[in-house]
């Protein structure tokens, strides 16, 4: 299938839903006194679209918009990743005290375009819709970053992202640059042709990949494009900084994936994947792994600002799931979008509870959290045990079983992944010290005179419950999640 504009439009439910429902949050904005309203039609908006994207998996696959865009399995994966997490965290917005001091209508309005940019980076198959895509996301979310009013934190932050951002695009547009004037073209199936076909300069071309690279790997904050991600968590608004943990660094995997697997390599007829070039990209993930995962968890440890925390977990992260990169193979990829969902999860969950309590107590800080499960939070307090044991890895939860799926797929390649895996390993032993430290402040630590009693709301439990429950569920039986992921395997590259 390769269609033109007119004859795409059928097959872009999801884009068109979400496109109408940021023009009425727009318009609506002028004349509704109750703001909350704008937040039920953009959740209700999301649903409408994420229903649409389930309808999508029994159209066929195929090129849509003259090739610039692809609708397959792939993409639609990301696509309910995206509008999941985005009804997560307009739920989590409701009530909540940052949201409130802002403009409601730009503030949902901003955070939908930036979920349609996602849409199409985990879409794009040419480097001009790759570039565009990311852009979008990119503006809207330095807005969002510096959002809060009269707060120098917040705009200070909004700057520093602006700034590392500008410096990314321009780097990736440059090594975009290389790329067409090597291979001719911009589509991502021509430049595989061109690149088994001819003979290219390797420097070259491994200048271009590195480029490219940097650019679409400071949206997962890899080191050492990381620098920008504490100060953005800790600055941004918190439903918003959840977003941006779970949806922006998905969209970037998505565009990783899309690019170094679906554009500059093919499958055998094994079913094994191979690079179509002789430059060794797989070499630069995997070092660019083994750095991410240990500077983000050392970081992490002396951390007393628990966004912040989470920021450097969330690099990390971003380190254990680019190992599924360097293997290059069709189990690393699974294993990537299993913890996708799972991280989705397990984020999403420990950000709403320091959503609530920061309602309650108006900090972040890990001392505000001394002696919570005795100050009238026990039920949120083991929720967050329950998500930071989950982010370490450790039985019976979800995580556990996303790292496991990354480290056997890591360890089947054998020879120096092993020390690959033996790495992931030991980070994720480091960083059981800094989850348990909030749970010991949270349990051990005595309330002293000035830690107020915490009062919460109830609306924020109708999310908090279902996450936790599918932190567990999934770490127990977690074999149709492994199966959607293998499903959503499936690039489209004819």
């Amino acid at each position: 299938m390769d269609l033109k504009n007119l004859e795409s439009l059928s097959f872009f439910g999801p884009e068109l839903i979400l496109t109408g429902t940021i023009l009425l949050l727009i318009v609506l904005d002028l004349f509704v006194q109750n703001k909350r309203n704008l937040a039920v039609l953009a959740l209700v908006g999301s649903l409408a679209s994420l229903v649409a994207t389930f309808d999508l998996y029994s159209a066929p696959q195929g090129w849509l918009f003259y090739r610039m865009v692809v609708l397959d399995n792939f993409s639609l994966f990301f696509k309910v990743v995206t509008l999941l997490a985005a009804i997560c965290v307009i739920w989590m917005s409701l009530g909540n005290r940052e949201v409130r001091q802002v403009y409601q209508g730009e503030y949902y309005t901003l955070l939908l375009t930036s979920a349609l940019g996602m849409f199409f980076m985990a879409s794009a198959t040419n480097l001009l819709s790759a570039y565009l895509s990311l852009e979008l996301v990119s503006l809207t979310s330095y807005v969002l970053t510096g959002f809060l009013p009269r707060n120098r934190r917040s705009s200070e932050a909004a700057l520093k992202y602006l700034i590392y951002g500008g410096v990314a695009s321009g780097t990736m547009i440059y090594g975009m640059s290389w790329i067409f004037g090597m291979t001719g073209s911009l589509d991502y199936a021509a430049i595989q042709q061109a690149l088994a076909a001819g003979e290219m300069n390797r420097v070259a071309l491994f200048m271009a990949f590195i480029f490219v690279f940097a650019g679409f790997g400071y949206k997962i904050a890899f080191v050492p494009f990381h620098m920008w991600s504490p100060d953005v968590y800790q600055g941004a608004p918190i439903p918003f900084t959840a977003f941006l943990s779970v949806a922006s660094n998905a969209a970037g995997l998505a565009i990783l994936m899309r690019f170094f697997f679906a554009g500059i390599s093919r499958v055998t007829p094994d079913g094994a994947w191979e690079s179509v070039t002789a430059v060794e990209w797989p070499q630069v993930i995997f070092y660019a792994s083994i750095l991410t995962m240990t500077v983000g968890n050392f970081c992490a440890l002396n951390q007393k600002n628990l966004k912040r925390m989470l920021a450097y977990s969330g690099i990390a992260h971003a380190g254990y799931m680019l190992m599924g990169l360097a293997i290059l193979t069709s189990d690393g990829l699974i294993a990537i979008l299993f913890y996708i969902v799972v991280y989705l999860i397990m984020n999403v969950g420990a950000f709403l509870v320091v959503a609530m309590i920061g309602n309650s107590t108006a900090s972040e800080d890990i001392e505000a959290y001394r002696g919570l499960a005795w100050r009238g939070a026990a039920l949120p307090a083991v929720c967050l045990a329950v998500f930071l044991f989950s982010l370490t890895g450790l039985p019976p939860f979800a995580g556990f079983i996303g790292k496991f799926l990354l480290f056997a797929a890591v360890l089947k390649e054998g020879g120096i992944f092993i020390v690959l895996a033996l790495v992931a390993v030991a980070n994720s032993v480091v960083s059981l010290y800094y989850y348990a430290k909030v749970v010991k402040v949270m349990f051990l630590d005595t309330p002293e005179a000035g830690d107020n009693a915490v009062a919460l709301g109830c609306n924020h439990y109708a999310l908090l419950i279902p996450l936790t429950v599918l932190t567990i569920v999934l770490g127990l039986y977690f074999q149709p999640l492994v199966q959607y992921a293998a499903l959503s395997l499936q690039f489209f590259v004819k």
